[in-house]
């Protein structure tokens, strides 16, 4: 697959500050030369996740994911090298040259397309809103109440009958490929094509950067379903992406707070009446992908689902994503209302924000969700009760934010502090002794590289070593290490394929080590950056290289010593018993010599 040249790769590269980059999505505190935080590809309690601003390169030394900065986009995004370099492209302001890769450049040329026919067709629908053949879309609108401004904000419209987008985007020049591929428009058996949208209010759905991606559509009666939405498609993935977020985007609330709730009408209700700083996800359950863009983008979340049995899943596993991913979280509990446009309605603004700021904590939540299904005037349910927010507490592991939650439980459920402590003393005590009670399973995300092949510890310290020399990129010495080691010496498979990788681009002049990270296997790159993040502590090189060199002699010589031995146990000619003889007294005196 072709990728843009070293030289618009490394511009790139030099333009993204990897700590930058990484503190949008990771909390980093400056520890010496490094910056640490909890790792966002595995569950931890204690940062073992480091960036060097240096080398410009992470490592986790938990579960042993590293690479440099394109290689972080790509996981965490879940995107492959060419967006990465993309994204950083455009973050940057950097204008990248055409892909010369056919493949690729076919690729890209339909997503633009796509962009375009979604572009288009937001604004045909949203025009189409104000004719007078939209009465029941304009009868709906009103109903709501819904402001012209708020219209534009999110550029609502209503689609026609049969094939009016059809034949409009054919007007406008654009080919079937794009039109399919947008999923705006289906093909028949007949080889006909038919809007997707047909007589339906639209939502068009932006991604963070205000790219239409997708649509939604309402249905205006009782008709089923009551919503359409694109299915995924060569921009589109609805797990990738929140509603409302571009928007949101432009409220001075933000950084702050914000706020997540079911769907499209309760995003744009409440960006009505002044509530600005408001998402929703697409039609599913909250992702990873979309909790890492809560994170990036805001410092509290305030969940505001459904009080039905799937809101209540949805609140749980929304909790569940966001606590993994350090946010702040918060869940929003209302009375008198169904949901926070009916409680605006009712109350006004100012309450709701109260209500907002008094969102309970996730404990605070858990704990009154099992109070729900307990009579705390029941002696067993009682201690049933103190059983289970015991757990609960003794998963927080800041000892005040602990003690605060213990004395505020304590006082609003008539528990005695102390009963309270013991147990929580009890199942901390036994996490520390080893039991595993309370810890949840742990998602296996990355795993370190296991090789097939045993290899000492020793070995592996060595051939670590000599790539912590070769990473210092002098030629020179590179040299002197290939004239004495071939990759064939290599015993680890890993460090087999960086070496191998090392030698061809040094031999062809290139030093940049971010350039051959860029290249490397994803365990490789692991591999990589371990040995980048390690202090060797290799202050004379040329020792250094002396002493890996007597060291791979001596195994050498030993592996023949082992060998001539188990060859004059044998019955061997004079002749070549004297010549095997002979060689063993050279061996053992080359030995005497390195030891």
């Amino acid at each position: 697959m072709a990728r843009y040249s070293e030289e618009i790769i490394d511009e790139v590269r030099q333009s993204n500050d990897i700590v930058d980059v990484i503190s949008q999505y990771v909390h980093l505190k400056r520890s010496g030369r490094n910056y640490f935080g909890l790792c966002p590809f595995h569950n931890e309690k204690s940062p073992s996740f480091s960036v060097s601003p240096d080398k410009q390169i992470f490592h986790c030394f938990g579960c042993g994911v590293g690479g440099n900065v394109f290689t972080f986009l790509m996981k965490i995004e879940g995107i492959g090298f060419v967006e990465a370099v993309q994204m950083l492209a455009e973050r940057a302001n950097i204008q990248l040259p055409t892909l010369e890769n056919r493949e690729d450049a076919a690729k890209e040329a339909l997503k633009s397309k796509v962009y375009k026919v979604n572009e288009f067709t937001a604004e045909y629908y949203h025009q189409n809103l104000y004719k007078p053949t939209s009465k029941m879309a304009q009868e709906y609108v009103k109903k709501r109440k819904l402001s012209n401004d708020t219209l534009k904000s999110f550029r609502i419209g209503f689609s026609g009958k049969f094939d009016e987008l059809y034949k409009e985007l054919k007007k406008q020049g654009f080919g079937n490929q794009e039109i399919l591929e947008s999923g705006l428009v289906n093909k028949n058996d007949r080889g006909e094509y038919i809007d997707r949208y047909r007589n339906r209010l639209m939502f068009p759905i932006c991604d963070a950067r205000g790219r239409v991606i997708a649509f939604g559509g309402r249905v205006l009666d009782d008709s089923k379903p009551k919503y359409i939405n694109s299915p995924e498609n060569i921009v589109y993935s609805k797990g990738r992406h929140l509603f409302g977020l571009n928007v949101a985007k432009k409220s001075n609330e933000i950084k702050k707070r914000i706020l997540i709730v079911e769907g499209y009408m309760d995003v744009i209700s409440l960006h009505q009446r002044g509530i600005t700083n408001v998402v929703a996800p697409l039609g599913t359950a909250l992702t990873q992908a979309q909790g890492w863009l809560l994170r990036r983008n805001s410092e509290q979340v305030v969940l505001s689902f459904d009080s039905d049995e799937a809101g209540l899943k949805a609140k749980i596993r929304a909790m569940d994503i966001l606590q993994d991913m350090g946010c702040d979280v918060r869940v929003l509990q209302m009375e008198g209302a169904k949901d926070p446009d009916e409680y605006i309605i009712k109350y006004g603004n100012a309450r709701f924000n109260v209500l907002v700021e008094n969102a309970l904590s996730v404990i605070e939540f858990k704990v009154k969700l099992l109070k729900q299904d307990l009579n705390l005037e029941n002696t067993s349910d009682k201690i049933k009760f103190l059983n289970e927010i015991a757990k609960i507490i003794a998963k927080v592991d800041n000892t005040i934010e602990r003690e605060v939650y213990i004395e505020k439980i304590a006082k609003q459920y008539d528990i005695s502090k102390e009963a309270i402590y013991a147990e929580v003393n009890k199942l901390t005590y036994a996490n520390s002794s080893g039991e595993k009670i309370l810890e949840r399973p742990r998602p296996v995300v990355v795993h370190k590289p296991v090789s097939e092949v045993k290899v000492s510890e020793a070995t592996k310290r060595r051939e670590n070593t000599i790539i912590s020399i070769l990473l210092m990129g002098d030629l020179n010495i590179y040299k002197i290490i290939k004239q004495n080691i071939s990759v064939e010496n290599l015993k680890d498979p890993i460090n087999k394929e960086i070496i191998q990788k090392l030698y061809e681009e040094f031999e062809n002049g290139n030093s940049n080590i971010n350039s051959i990270i860029d290249s490397l296997s994803e365990e490789a790159q692991s591999r990589i950056t371990e040995i980048m993040a390690e202090d060797y502590e290799i202050d004379n090189v040329e020792k250094a290289i002396d002493d890996i060199l007597q060291n791979y002699e001596r195994e050498s010589l030993n592996e023949r010593k082992i060998e001539i031995l188990n060859l004059l146990s044998m019955n061997l000619e004079n002749e070549q018993k004297m010549s095997l003889e002979k060689e063993l007294n050279d061996i053992i005196v080359r030995l005497a010599k390195i030891k």
